[in-house]
């Protein structure tokens, strides 16, 4: 049974990917992180600088109101130190029971951060891409905000104005031609994504079938892709706003996350619980 400020790698395993999921902060020293580069999913670095009690203040008034877990290496000082300095600060912190190490050896998700290659002053991942979105470009959105960075920036504007933007503000073009976070052969940047960053969870991949199949016009490839594809086409005419059809989206992709992790067995019909024997 974990301690009363630990939170388990099972416990926290079901959070990840919804929106009830922790901050995550990663607090491994230099060293550890030289010989394991992978994060748990969506975590955010802290480096010696930031570990000091000034920097602590201003992360801990940034994140009023979220609950919060630290990893290091085993679960140790490092971790519970700062968990304990962060509780001080007002916030709920948790740090991870055996820290990374035992995670990694439960087999449990690790991403990989190498193919991160633009983040503003602030360190958040930065996206642009075509404007008007339908499919991918929300589930792309959707997969990055919820496994690999939770403030990433995404930035909708046309087409003919990707690479300039891209330049100026040193974003990340995805799901256009011609880069490297885009369709490959019969998958679609979605499936790109998860192949990058190393997410092959099994809920993940029933997810990117049908991610693949509402977004390449082959519907045959998952029952639920004709629905994914409907509901996608529907937000689209209901905001004209790429924003907050981004917002919308989250949800519909949170609602489709937990049908392929935890209830693709589970059917529905008329009427429902009847008494056994009654006709």
């Amino acid at each position: 049974m974990p301690a009363p400020d630990a939170i388990s790698g099972e416990k926290l395993s079901k959070l990840i990917g919804t929106p009830r999921c922790p901050v995550i902060l990663d607090v491994r020293r230099d060293a550890m992180r030289a010989s394991e580069p992978r994060l748990l999913p969506g975590a955010r670095r802290l480096d010696e600088a930031d570990l000091c009690s000034s920097a602590l203040e201003h992360l801990a008034a940034a994140l009023v109101g979220q609950s919060v877990v630290v990893v290091c290496a085993e679960g140790h000082g490092r971790s519970q130190g700062t968990a304990a300095w962060l509780r001080y600060l007002g916030l709920a912190a948790e740090y991870l029971e055996g820290g990374q190490v035992a995670w990694t050896a439960a087999g449990l998700p690790l991403i990989d951060p190498g193919r991160l290659t633009a983040r503003d002053a602030d360190g958040r991942t930065v996206w642009v891409t075509r404007s008007r979105p339908k499919i991918d470009r929300i589930a792309c959105p959707w997969l990055i905000r919820r496994f690999i960075d939770p403030r990433a920036v995404f930035l909708y504007v046309a087409p003919s104005e990707i690479a300039g933007v891209a330049e100026h503000w040193g974003a990340m073009p995805y799901d256009v031609e011609g880069v490297f976070w885009s369709h490959r052969g019969d998958l679609c940047t979605f499936d790109t994504m998860r192949a990058e960053f190393g997410l092959s969870t099994p809920a993940l991949e029933r997810l990117a079938s049908v991610v693949r199949a509402a977004d390449t016009a082959r519907l045959d490839l998952a029952p639920e892709a004709a629905g994914l594809l409907a509901a996608s086409l529907g937000l689209s005419r209901m905001y004209a706003d790429d924003l907050e059809q981004l917002e919308a989206g989250m949800a519909l992709y949170d609602a489709f996350y937990r049908w392929a992790r935890d209830a693709t067995d589970e059917t529905h019909n008329w009427p429902t619980n009847r008494p056994a024997g009654a006709r």
